[in-house]
């Protein structure tokens, strides 16, 4: 059957259609699952959410109401809308299943992170892409603007071999993947692990949903770690949950190579001959206001462009559409997701890239919890 409400891009100079508009459902309601009404909301030439899926008709409701998206509580009015695929965006101890049912259901995944938290299921997982299922997770961060401008130099070759980092950036599989990213890993690179967890009382400032100015103090948890890798490289991991959005805890990486290093965006590195030089990576933004109540999404930096040494590193693959990094970033997952269940391409994010990162955050999980290093083939 023809899909109903498909649209055709055409380029501005007439040419003809350069894409088709992406068409997908959200299974979840939680502040994630917004973030793919926000994308749709913002690109609607792009991108079309047909349904998301609530667990009762009541939070359905709800989400109608409040953020005027087409949500359903009913699996067969979901699949009714006929969505290109699927974004599991559910709770991290259901989203492993959840991806499961809707690949047996013949669905093409995109997975919200982590792809899975059990060996089990990374396996059960695996089995269903060599049946032939399309699966794939919005795993952005190595498409977030800075991030994505850090790669692009770091693989021009400017620092030479990079063979150790410091990141202190993200979490758990988030972390795992930047890792391997920026060190230039395969993704099967065997490696090595040990870790501690410390407690360190920290002034609450700022959560997914509300502001603190009370001073209140709570204990947060800080996870260090050493990954070894069979290739030589190594990387330190360091996070704390405060990292993502407190205005007092700042994230730090710092990648070395043969031939320099770079550290957030400051590039130390030597030229052809070996003559030293220090130079920034310059980030533009422009600031976005909106009339939402939440202190995350009330203002925010959109990136306008980075560039180094009067290069470009970064251009916004979408024009500047009033999107954050972290929405820009799952944009683009998502258009490349649309190419992949139509045969136009690759996964976004190969399995056994996202299944291996997954089993690293196990890994480290593992560790913090027994105080035994583990070694991963």
């Amino acid at each position: 059957m023809e899909k109903q409400n498909q649209q055709i891009i055409y380029s501005a100079d007439g040419n003809g259609p350069v894409a088709e508009r992406i068409r997908y459902a959200v299974i979840g309601s939680g502040w994630r699952s917004l973030y793919y009404a926000r994308i749709a909301k913002a690109l609607p030439e792009r991108f079309q959410l047909v349904s998301l899926l609530c667990r009762t008709q009541e939070k359905a409701d709800l989400m109608k109401e409040k953020h005027q998206v087409p949500a359903t509580a009913s699996v067969s009015e979901c699949l009714s809308a006929e969505p290109d695929f699927v974004v599991v965006a559910v709770d991290r101890e259901h989203i492993a299943q959840v991806s499961l049912e809707w690949l047996e259901r013949g669905m093409p995944v995109l997975a919200e992170t982590p792809a899975a938290i059990q060996p089990e299921d990374l396996e059960r997982l695996r089995q269903q892409v060599k049946d032939g299922k399309k699966f794939s997770v919005a795993e952005q961060y190595t498409r977030q603007a800075e991030n994505a401008a850090r790669l692009d130099l770091i693989r021009r070759g400017v620092i030479g071999q990079p063979d150790y980092i410091y990141l202190s950036l993200a979490h758990d599989y988030h972390g795992a993947s930047l890792m391997r990213a920026f060190l230039d890993l395969p993704a099967q690179t065997p490696f090595m692990v040990t870790a501690q967890e410390f407690s360190f009382p920290t002034t609450e400032t700022l959560n997914r949903y509300e502001r603190f100015t009370d001073g209140r103090i709570s204990d947060k948890k800080r996870t260090i770690g050493c990954f070894v890798f069979d290739s030589g490289a190594v990387g330190v991991y360091d996070f704390d949950s405060e990292q993502y959005r407190s205005p007092i805890r700042g994230s730090l990486v710092k990648v070395q190579g043969s031939r320099g290093e770079l550290t957030c965006n400051t590039v130390r590195w030597l030229d052809k001959d070996n003559l030293p030089h220090l130079d920034e990576i310059k980030v533009e933004t422009r600031l976005v206001e909106t009339d939402d109540d939440n202190p995350n999404l009330h203002s925010f930096p959109e990136v306008t462009g980075i560039t180094w040494r009067g290069e470009s590193l970064y251009t916004p693959p979408f024009g500047l559409c009033g999107l954050s990094q972290d929405e820009t970033a799952i944009a683009t997952m998502l258009q490349d997701m649309g190419a992949y269940v139509r045969g136009q391409a690759g996964p976004p994010y190969p399995s056994e890239e996202a299944l291996r990162d997954a089993l690293a955050a196990m890994m480290l999980r593992e560790v913090v919890l027994t105080g035994a290093g583990v070694r991963c083939e």
